[in-house]
């Protein structure tokens, strides 16, 4: 359901107010998480200098995964995207399934950012206990979501920009070293040392493949912009800017300071599975850079903050996508007379945020552990899920002879690539071991949620389900065929 097809009732319909600037920086903050600063150095840890493999083939599975799903909202862009594709392709189970998979996802990371957030605060002023960050945090990023949709995006611009100047100035005193031009720091930072020196796969081609897991998790939030394109003045035209643009962005932000890293820090360095460090400090430390664990630090404070304001936006408009699907109570569809948002989704949200900050003032965080065992998986399943749309939607799309104007490549080659390419990584991580529990309880959590799809699917349990009004006839596929 677009913006423009929503209910025209009062409170119930979401207000354009995204601009082209906006929608930029928040296809970039997508791609850059506190993973790339931080949880990047446990991946480089466990395959070694080979990590940069699996950054750029889970870079590729991303490229391609945006690639199909902008030939399917440039059609129709919708505040549930990719959940309401899954809807309409494979059928009302699989769009239920993937929405409240991601739904869960996103509203459980809220709390995991929150607690960062508030461990770097009271690390730099403790007088304020971890939890009391935590809240004014939580508050702060909550009011922003009930304001007009631009606030939003004015707070995802400033966030991706600090985001984006760190790295830059990350990959220019990288590129310095590895000259061997930077005159400071450790004598064996400088060139590509490190890339072979302790072997470039010391643990084999399948920690390689494990390693995506970790990559994966870093890049999912690519397909954010996909939702937020609804609420801006030419959805269309974005989204074929920000999928075109997310090749260079991957290229340049994570396949580039991931090689830095790998080539001026030993693999097997200590400090870089170290939650407090990360491969940004331990890499600008070894350079010779003064207090680089603070600097990099306040650059993963905006990243977390960036994540989570970008997470609260994510869950309210899938709750209410959901809802209009009649797969979420119709009241997620409430939205603020004034400011368009949808505030009783904002609010169900962030609940698994205030439990983590009671966790965390009860000293039961490992509590929360448990949880986020249970989305370790989540973004593969949700690109499987988007290339098995794509591969209906289109090949009914081609048998209707429908003219389409945005096409993935390749097709349907490289959609089968993908399709066959993501349970063969989940096969292998399992055999391997690393990531079998995250496997298995995302697993276990996604079956849970088929059978209630189908459940609902079979007993046309929500009611009536809401169809798109009238709208402007948009470049790229036909609303009314890719409704088929």
């Amino acid at each position: 359901m677009t913006t423009q097809a929503c209910a025209t009732g009062s409170g119930t319909t979401l207000k354009n107010g995204l601009r082209s600037r906006h929608l930029t920086m928040i296809s970039i903050a997508g791609v850059i998480g506190a993973a790339l600063f931080i949880g990047s150095g446990k991946v480089i840890a466990n395959a070694g200098p080979a990590a940069i493999l699996a950054y750029i083939a889970g870079g590729i599975v991303v490229v391609l995964v945006m690639r199909m799903l902008g030939e399917m909202a440039v059609a129709q862009p919708d505040t549930g995207s990719f959940s309401t594709y899954a809807d309409r392709a494979i059928g009302r189970w699989a769009g239920f399934t993937i929405g409240w998979l991601y739904w869960y996802f996103w509203a459980l990371l809220m709390g995991w950012e929150a607690y960062v957030a508030g461990k770097i605060l009271h690390d730099w002023f403790p007088m304020i206990p971890i939890w009391g960050y935590m809240l004014i945090v939580t508050v702060a990023l909550v009011l922003v979501n009930l304001m007009k949709v631009k606030n939003y995006g004015e707070f995802e611009f400033w966030f991706a920009l600090i985001k984006v100047t760190a790295i830059v100035v990350f990959l220019i005193i990288g590129l310095l070293a590895l000259t061997h031009l930077w005159p400071w720091g450790q004598p064996d930072a400088v060139g590509f040392t490190h890339l072979t020196k302790e072997g470039f796969m010391p643990n084999g081609f399948g920690a390689v493949v494990t390693a995506m897991l970790g990559v994966m998790f870093a890049f999912i939030g690519a397909e954010i912009v996909t939702v937020a394109a609804a609420e801006s003045e030419n959805p269309s035209k974005e989204i074929v800017k920000t999928t075109k643009s997310v090749v260079w962005r991957i290229i340049l932000f994570y396949v580039g300071s991931i090689f830095i890293a790998v080539c001026l820090v030993p693999y097997d360095d200590p400090l870089l599975q170290q939650a407090t460090h990360g491969t940004y400090t331990v890499t600008l430390t070894r350079l010779g850079i003064p207090e680089a664990r603070h600097i990099v630090n306040f650059v993963v404070l905006t990243s977390v903050c960036s994540c989570f304001n970008s997470a609260l936006y994510t869950c309210s408009r899938m709750l209410y996508s959901l809802s209009r699907r009649g797969d979420a109570h119709r009241v997620m569809q409430i939205t603020g007379k004034n400011s368009g948002s949808p505030w009783v989704g904002v609010l169900v949200s962030s609940v698994f945020a205030f439990v983590a900050i009671y966790l965390t003032a009860t000293e039961k965080m490992d509590i929360y552990d448990v949880l986020m065992s249970a989305t370790g998986t989540v973004a593969m399943y949700v690109y499987l899920c988007i290339a098995i749309s794509q591969l209906k939607m289109r090949q009914k799309l081609d048998a209707a002879n429908t003219p389409i104007t945005f096409k993935m490549w390749l097709f349907p080659w490289l959609t089968y690539a993908v399709i066959f390419a993501i349970p063969a990584a989940l096969v292998v991580m399992v055999w391997e071991g690393t990531y079998r529990t995250e496997v298995a309880y995302t697993s276990i959590l996604a079956a849970v949620i088929v059978l209630m799809g189908l459940v609902a699917q079979k007993f046309n349990i929500g009611g009536q389900r809401a169809t798109p009004a009238p709208q402007a006839p948009r470049t790229g596929l036909r609303a009314e065929a890719s409704a088929t």
